[in-house]
């Protein structure tokens, strides 16, 4: 499984007009795509970030949409009254859900850099140390965990049923991070919070 993400900075007062045109217009023609198993969004309300995902069966579907989605994705940033936008892709590596994520669901992203000779050693730390001890965290929905093996770049995404659920686990969530920072040799480079604008990613579990 494969990931692709479009992250781009939206006019704050467009952030719900930008939304309804990916949800309304985009998923169901990105859907459409051979190899598109779904598509989610998280946006963060005060900054205007914003941040796409479409998942994919294979890297090959993946990569073989970029011409098609292209026209989809500029139409997007007009919408949010972004001026560009950022493309990312990913391996999937890990994904556990308790449960789909309700209306008001807050999403914790954690972006790492470390070796890229590392990688399954930093996915087994997660699968077998990190998400055993998110789960049990009040109001957890789901987690992932998504790399890049060129780079060394990894991204892990824990999902809350609502913003207090969120905000209380901030500090069990640093220690478990800080915790699996040393064990994978890993820099923490950022750690941003969202609201959920829709969760259809459809990634079969993979714990």
């Amino acid at each position: 499984m494969h990931v692709r993400t479009t992250t781009l900075r939206a006019d704050v007062a467009k952030i719900d007009e930008g939304i309804a045109h990916v949800r309304d217009q985009v998923r169901p023609a990105v859907t459409q795509i051979d190899g598109c198993i779904g598509m989610s969004m998280l946006v963060d309300r005060e900054t205007g970030r914003s941040i796409a995902a479409t998942a994919w069966e294979s890297e090959e579907a993946m990569q073989g949409s970029a011409q098609t989605v292209q026209p989809m994705r500029d139409e997007a940033v007009e919408g949010f009254g972004a001026g560009s936008s950022d493309v990312d892709a990913w391996e999937v590596a890990v994904v556990h859900r308790d449960h789909a994520a309700p209306d008001g669901a807050c999403a914790r992203i954690t972006w790492f850099s470390g070796d890229p000779n590392l990688a399954d050693r930093a996915i087994d730390i997660y699968r077998m140390g990190v998400l055993p001890r998110i789960q049990e965290l009040p109001g957890f929905c789901s987690a992932s965990l998504m790399v890049n093996r060129e780079t060394g770049r990894a991204v892990g995404t824990v999902v809350f049923e609502a913003r207090e659920h969120l905000e209380a686990s901030r500090e069990s969530a640093n220690r478990i991070r800080e915790a699996a920072s040393r064990e994978t040799a890993a820099t923490i480079d950022e750690v941003a919070e969202f609201d959920v604008a829709f969760a259809h990613l459809h990634v079969p579990e993979m714990a």
